[in-house]
């Protein structure tokens, strides 16, 4: 495990888009998965300047994301694949047949068995829920645990309503790679910012290994690399 301590966001941003520009270079036929939510919304404009600069490019690469919510029609603003199309797919040469999310009304393992005849994920962006939580992957999620449908913790629910007109309106279930999918990755980055996520790093990179903190599991990942601001680092010893 690599953990770097930077200044704030954007120092974060600006070294996460480093390493994720390196790893397209490298591997530029690649599997990439991707995430969502406002701690990689940097990550991608960097990723987009340095596409549009001709330093990367997306044209032959093949991209799967976390999870998805389920409930929602097809196209609504708060969608996972809107918010990948608004905040990257959108701005890149990526192939639209070449993008994947899983999908409630498909069975589970199909996906899972894609990543595989892919050859794995090459590179997994993360992010760390305020409970711990990896994907949409809960507290009590099995660590052996594979792409499937969950129920939202409570937290979570509360921690995304920012994104909806109430709380209300913020889906209950979700479908998402399990924890031993995401662990099967070659290489993990996981990015935290902020004071509120401080607890949940310190839990998941010094705590004991627990199904009940989701993100724990990663301090078995032989090839994970952990990106933190000042606030987020803030328990770390």
């Amino acid at each position: 495990m690599l953990i770097e301590k930077l200044a704030n966001y954007e120092q974060v941003s600006s070294a996460a888009a480093s390493i994720v520009s390196d790893a397209i270079s490298e591997h530029p036929k690649g599997l990439f998965g991707f995430a969502t939510g406002s701690t990689p919304v940097k990550l991608y404009e960097l990723l987009i300047a340095s596409y549009q600069r001709g330093e990367i490019s997306f044209e032959q690469l093949t991209t799967v994301n976390l999870d998805e919510y389920i409930g929602l029609p097809s196209g609504h603003e708060q969608s996972y694949s809107t918010f990948m199309q608004q905040h990257l797919f959108g701005h890149v040469n990526v192939r639209s047949n070449s993008i994947h999310f899983p999908k409630a009304d498909t069975n589970p393992a199909i996906f899972d068995q894609f990543i595989q005849d892919q050859g794995g994920i090459e590179m997994q962006i993360l992010g760390l829920g305020s409970n711990g939580h990896i994907g949409f992957n809960e507290p009590g999620s099995p660590f052996d645990s594979r792409t499937r449908i969950v129920d939202l913790a409570p937290s979570t629910i509360t921690d995304n309503a920012r994104f909806f007109d109430s709380v209300e309106d913020v889906p209950r279930q979700a479908v998402t790679m399990g924890i031993q999918t995401i662990m099967d990755a070659h290489r993990i980055i996981l990015l935290a910012c902020g004071p509120g996520k401080a607890e949940a790093v310190e839990r998941c990179l010094l705590g004991p290994q627990t199904e009940e903190v989701p993100g724990s599991c990663l301090q078995s990942h032989s090839d994970l690399i952990v990106i933190l601001d000042e606030s987020a680092s803030s328990k770390l010893t």
